[in-house]
Order: structure tokens, then sequence, then C-alpha cells
């Protein structure tokens, strides 16, 4: 564990300086600052990182009205070890093995220095101690996932005894509100869209009637559910496949009523919540078997990402 007096002043990280494509924009650096921390920050040092759609999405520039300055360091997703902390911090202490979304609000002004480094910096409400049986990589794979999956079942007003569709079953958001719905919220029935090779992992989380999207329409089924979680933009399809009075929210694209759009808000508080069913089994973190890549191939790992194939999510070991 090191001393804040040993602490290295520069640290490596994968940084743009531009917006674009991420295999054109994304550059290694080897001197930058390691971030300062406020008051209320801890600084980590980070064994790895998970990274989403958001952040290749935002390094585009799709966000640029609301994003910090650049360049910018990418990641939204960390785990590691807490090896500073600030005056008024009373949750963590040094030594802590930590994770969470760094990231209060997604695109409100995002942190300039993101995870992919080898050090980053964040505020003490947004992180949560890391589950004791999972890995570093487990839980960088988490938390806006497993936050976003969460948030939305909140917004449907979902409980047990209702049904649910999910659109997108095996993505990073999919995987993880497939296990919620049917472990934290007690769901009767879930349906889940996903191409053919991956309808047994669906069944594998929870999933009751997992539907290939490539042989059937969601929409056209007979049954019509409580609540549908759009994951993957088919809003207009979406609101067809929901009993009157019944929920739809969205995560991306364009939003047809009754359904409504939502970004994450990132807390702490959401991960201390789910804590007993991630260390009970219940809920797992699903790791592509392809997706685990080293820092200095981060390139590829986002490559890997904007294929849209990806089976839950995509991690990159920092610290190992």
């Amino acid at each position: 564990m090191a001393s804040t007096a040993t602490l290295p002043t520069k640290m490596k990280a994968w940084a743009y300086a531009e917006y674009g494509k991420s295999s054109e924009v994304l550059k290694f650096e080897t001197d930058v600052d390691v971030p300062q921390i406020n008051d209320d920050q801890v600084l980590v040092k980070v064994a790895a990182a998970g990274i989403n759609p958001i952040d290749f999405k935002r390094m585009a520039g799709m966000f640029k009205v609301t994003d910090s300055p650049l360049p910018i360091i990418p990641g939204y997703d960390v785990a590691g070890v807490v090896v500073k902390v600030g005056s008024q911090v009373k949750k963590f202490k040094q030594g802590d093995e930590v994770y969470g979304d760094i990231n209060e609000k997604a695109l409100d002004h995002p942190t300039q220095f993101g995870t992919i480094a080898e050090y980053t910096a964040a505020e003490e409400k947004l992180l949560a101690l890391k589950p004791k049986n999972l890995s570093f990589i487990e839980s960088a794979g988490l938390p806006l996932a497993i936050e976003t999956a969460y948030e939305g079942l909140e917004r449907c007003h979902f409980s047990a005894g209702k049904s649910l569709l999910v659109l997108g079953g095996a993505g990073g958001v999919g995987t993880m509100i497939i296990q919620i719905a049917k472990q934290v919220y007690g769901a009767s029935k879930i349906a889940a869209t996903s191409s053919t090779g991956k309808l047994e992992l669906l069944k594998s989380l929870g999933a009751d009637l997992p539907i290939d999207y490539t042989k059937q329409n969601f929409e056209d089924l007979p049954e019509k559910f409580d609540a549908v979680y759009d994951a993957v933009g088919q809003c207009e399809r979406a609101v067809k496949a929901v009993k009157e009075g019944g929920h739809v929210v969205t995560i991306y694209g364009a939003v047809v009523p009754p359904a409504t759009l939502f970004l994450l808000t990132s807390d702490g508080a959401t991960l201390e919540k789910l804590e007993p069913f991630l260390e009970s089994g219940k809920v797992k973190p699903i790791i592509d078997p392809k997706g685990i890549f080293p820092f200095a191939q981060t390139p590829h790992a986002f490559a890997y990402l904007e294929t849209g194939r990806v089976v839950g999510k995509v991690v990159i070991v920092i610290n190992p």
C-alpha cells in the first residue's frame, strides 16, 4: 500500500485531444499529471476499468455541448485501491478496495480525468466497497450497467409479481436488468431479446422467455408486459409490447410516448444496496469471454466494444 508521501506525480493514461473514432484519436500518454483530489474525493489506484458505449459516443463528440474540456481520459467504471483520501471523506480509508461509476451525471460535464489511467479521482459518494467475492475485473464491469439497470426498473415502478420485457438482454445493461428483475424485485415473468447464439445465456440469467430477434418480432407476441425496458433504442416497437397503464423506459434514441428516457445518476448507495445480492452470487457480473484486455491494448478493447456484439461487459486491466 503506497503511503501518500510516495505517490507518484505522473502517470500513464489513454487520452484523446480531439473528437473522433477511437482508433484514430486515442493516444497512449506516459507523462500525465496524477489528478489532485478535492476534500470530498479519494484517489484510486486503478486495478481495472470497465468501458461502455457511452465512452466511444462521447469520444466521437456526440455530447460535446455538455462535455468537459479536451484533452479527456475516457472511462466511467473503476475498481481499485484507495491510496489517498480528502479531508472530509468518512467512508473510506487508505487501502480500501472500492468500485463505482465516477461520473454522477452521465452527460453533464463528466470528468476530464476518467478511469483508463493508473490513477483516478472520485467523489466518496459515488463509490462503494468492492464485494469481497468478486475480483477487480469482475467489479469493474458492474457499476454503470448495474446502476442503470436498477434505476430503470425503479422508474418503471417495478415490483414483485410483475412481468417484464427486456430489449437487448445480452448486453452490459441487459444482463443486469434480467438478474435484478428476477433476484431483487421478484419478477413473475421475464422475456428478453437477443440474437440466436445468446438465447441460452438469457435463460441462465433468469429469462423465462428468450426471444430470438432475428426470427421473431417481440411486438407481435399475443401477451403484453407490465414493463418494457429498452436497452437498445427500439422505443417505437417497445411501446407496442406494454400493457395498458404499464411503463416503458429507454436509455437510447428517440422517445415515443408513453415511454420515458433517462440518463443514469451514479450513486454508491445503489451499489451498497445491491451488495448482498452480489456477495451471495444471486446477481453475477457478466464479462465477455473475449472482453478482458491489458492496458496496452485499450484501442483493441474499444474496437471490440464498437462491434456491438459484446456479451456483457468489456474490461481493461490496468494495474494487475
